[in-house]
């Protein structure tokens, strides 16, 4: 009996604890992300939070993830719904959807948790679980996927 060999594995992308992550379909590009291997999910600054029932909802995008355009509201359909301890150390409640978001010039499907993020230093927080098996971070470094980022 013959072994096939294993299946090849594309080895991690080396990241900085700072990247420009874009989402495509949403008109965002270059958004600002804080990468946070401490979080296990990931966050995306969102104004105007709206449930629609249906298990959808609606929302906007910061001017500035938008290129400074202002853009239609969003409509996305809930993942789920999850408690989820914030940086202040509270338990809040949280509406998750998916994103295919481009970065390091690939595309990945990653959960996100829509919340307002107004007060932190950057808008959108990339955690382990939309990392896990594709990057490796050195936090010493910042924007290191800069040059392969897709115009």
């Amino acid at each position: 009996m013959s072994v096939g060999l294993p299946a090849r594995r594309t080895p991690p992308k080396l990241i900085g604890v700072l990247e420009r992550v874009d989402i495509p379909a949403w008109g965002a590009r270059g958004i600002h992300a804080r990468v946070d291997t401490g979080a296990r999910t990931s966050a995306l600054h969102v104004d105007a939070l709206t449930e629609l029932g249906a298990g959808r909802v609606r929302f906007e995008l910061a001017r500035s993830e938008t290129g400074g355009k202002r853009r239609a509201p969003i409509e996305a359909t809930v993942l789920r719904r999850g408690r989820v301890r914030s940086t202040s150390g509270k338990l809040e409640s949280r509406v998750f959807v998916t994103a295919t978001v481009l970065l390091g010039g690939a595309e990945h499907r990653i959960e996100l948790g829509l919340v307002d993020r107004r007060h932190m230093q950057n808008p959108m927080l990339l955690g382990r679980t939309a990392l896990a098996g594709r990057f490796l971070v050195d936090p010493g470094r910042r924007y290191l996927l800069a040059a392969v980022r897709q115009k």
